[in-house]
């Protein structure tokens, strides 16, 4: 049985079971969303952006390719080791805790698809928020793509399976302690393996709280990729732009 640590993303982020289970993930939706937040923030051709929680850099490397100087910051080892393979002179990859501020200041800091909101302690969240803010120069813009709990939780699916790559991945997905959970289990090559998943149902009056203790200026929400308005009960994301 695998050991589970207190950190549940510091070891399940690590392993390649997570890769295998997500490797089908929507990126053209994803290079879509950063080629409307990239022109809705107006950056500038050199911007520097961090991409914070960047796992195996895919993002950054678009964001690259789009021109921008970027450095992708992750806690994960295996998985900056990973990105770095792709670094060049104006894409940059460390292993970095978010909730520590960066020695060097940037125009724009994207943190996507529901990367916050991992840690035991609230006052965690307040200081990773308080880390961005910190990061950015004096006109920069941070991003936060998080999902938008109402509708995730109305179309919850209790439990599937998931079969990638030979492997039949059960999911059971559940609203416990205000945290979605997603328990992950599976067998390869005769072992067992148990992952489980929680990330805090922060909803928008969440997010706004925090961000008034940690003096942040909330701009603007938006509830998709397209970055249509958002709407509580219906959107597909909940996106925040601050200051």
């Amino acid at each position: 049985m695998q050991k589970e640590t207190n950190n549940w993303f510091a070891s399940w982020f690590d392993t390649p079971y997570y890769h295998i289970l997500y490797k089908d993930r929507d990126y053209e939706e994803a290079q879509l969303f950063m080629d409307n937040i990239t022109q809705y923030l107006n950056l500038p051709d050199d911007a520097k952006i961090l991409d914070l929680a960047c796992g195996k850099g895919r993002h950054s490397i678009y964001l690259n390719q789009l021109g921008y100087d970027v450095t992708g910051a992750d806690l994960s080892e295996n998985s900056i080791t990973e990105a770095a393979k792709n670094s060049n002179e104006k894409l940059h990859f460390e292993v970095h805790d978010m909730r520590e501020p960066f020695d060097q200041k940037f125009d724009a800091i994207f943190n996507l698809f529901t990367s916050f909101g991992y840690f035991e302690d609230d006052n965690d969240n307040i200081k990773t928020l308080k880390a961005i803010t910190e990061s950015l120069v004096e006109y920069g813009f941070a991003v936060i793509d998080f999902m938008n709990v109402p509708q995730v939780l109305k179309n919850l699916v209790p439990e599937e399976v998931k079969t990638v790559d030979g492997i039949d991945f059960h999911i059971k997905r559940y609203l416990k302690d205000n945290h979605i959970y997603k328990e992950i289990d599976f067998e390869d090559k005769g072992e067992k393996y148990h992952f489980t998943e929680k990330v805090q149902a922060l909803t928008l009056e969440d997010f706004e709280r925090m961000m008034e203790e940690a003096g942040i200026y909330l701009l603007d929400t938006f509830g998709d990729y397209k970055l249509k308005k958002f709407f509580k009960n219906e959107s597909e994301r909940l996106i925040m732009i601050f200051k």
